[in-house]
């Protein structure tokens, strides 16, 4: 199972997910998923790359690579509250300062108070090979599994369009279609009957 304890390193391959606390929503409308990936792309982006993400309406998927501890202290070299902190200590803090600001806004807005996610997120190492396509298609057809689309086409809070799709993007696309060979075979992978319970099994989830 991922370790929620498992020390983030520099340079090293992860899935990470959670969920709402006691399967609470986590996304209510729109703007909350437009919110979520602007305080992402300000926390995260200076301390990992991203290569496929899904975000569904009571849990998250990200598959990253931690960044080197070079660049992770240049990105964060003007974060006052980061000073002092071992690079380890950094990775956590910027998915914390992550969840944090992003509870504080979703409580504001919809009058709530206490925790919005669980209390530790879930994370597990990569170091499989056939673990890295798995996890890429799994991520992407979380919503049609969940009911949330009839395809995944259809859905738009999830790194499938960017993949397939020309235009710019800080996600690591180029990476991400080469370990499916090329953008043909990503597709006929997606579009493939997928059993769920024996992907859960295979990247022991």
């Amino acid at each position: 199972m991922p370790n929620i304890k498992q020390v983030l390193e520099p340079e090293k391959y992860y899935h990470i997910y959670n969920r709402g606390i006691n399967s609470c929503d986590l996304f209510q409308e729109n703007a909350n998923y437009e919110h979520f990936l602007r305080l992402y792309e300000k926390y995260i982006d200076p301390i990992a790359d991203t290569f496929a993400w899904v975000l569904m309406k009571n849990h998250f998927h990200l598959l990253v690579r931690i960044k080197s501890k070079v660049e992770i202290y240049k990105n964060l070299e003007g974060f006052e509250n980061l000073r002092g902190l071992k690079p380890e200590k950094r990775i956590y803090q910027q998915f914390s300062n992550l969840f944090n600001a992003y509870t504080k806004a979703f409580n504001k807005k919809y009058k709530r108070t206490g925790s919005l996610f669980e209390s530790n997120f879930r994370r597990k190492l990569i170091n499989n090979e056939s673990y890295f396509k798995n996890i890429v298609v799994y991520i992407h057809n979380n919503p049609a599994h969940h009911g949330f689309c009839e395809h995944i086409l259809d859905y738009p809070w999830s790194s499938y369009l960017t993949c397939i799709s020309i235009k710019p993007t800080k996600l690591k696309r180029e990476t991400v279609i080469g370990w499916f060979d090329d953008v043909a075979n990503f597709k006929v992978l997606h579009n493939k009957n997928i059993n769920f319970d024996e992907m859960n099994k295979f990247l022991d989830i």
